[in-house]
């Protein structure tokens, strides 16, 4: 019983976490990338200061991976965002119910736990011009966020963001 108890516990905190998935051109050779860049024409959908946070922390995550941003990459990065409203279906049903010679009856109500939730889903493509913009390896995360933090808890968002976005680049063939 206290095993399940645990269990039930772990799932309540990993299912509120960041969901990332990942594609890649498979028959790209990622050793080849040394340099990168962003697009001068980014649309992140990100304020000029969360914009400005999100690539602070991708260039320092690139930077320990060993990759260096220069004004003549070998790749370019482009950031999408959006925030997307996801509303919660979870519910508690409350019934009674009845019966006795003349028959049966019963009354159902739901009862709404929570309130809708804000996500922001980030976008991320790894895009190599010199190869007709090819886009060769693409993150795209969805996670839960505060549009009223304060600028450090933002700052700290997005560093943990990036590193579990990166956790998947290169990819693991």
């Amino acid at each position: 019983m206290k095993t399940l108890k645990y269990f039930f516990l772990l799932l309540l905190v990993t299912s509120c976490g960041t969901v990332v998935n990942y594609d890649y051109e498979k028959s790209t050779d990622f050793t080849k990338y040394k340099t990168y860049n962003y697009f001068d024409d980014m649309q992140t959908g990100l304020s000029q200061l969360d914009n400005k946070r999100i690539m602070t922390a991708i260039d320092a995550k690139l930077s320990a991976m060993g990759l260096t941003r220069s004004d003549n990459p070998d790749f370019f990065i482009d950031i999408q965002s959006q925030d997307v409203m996801n509303r919660n279906n979870s519910s508690v049903g409350v019934g009674a119910g009845g019966g006795g010679r003349g028959g049966f009856g019963g009354v159902s109500v739901g009862i709404p736990l929570g309130g809708n939730q804000n996500t922001r889903q980030i976008i991320i493509d790894f895009v190599d011009k010199s190869q007709n913009e090819k886009l060769f390896w693409q993150a795209v995360s969805e996670s839960t966020y505060r549009p009223n933090a304060s600028p450090e808890k933002r700052e700290a968002t997005f560093a943990k963001l990036i590193d579990k976005i990166f956790a998947g680049y290169p990819p693991k063939k």
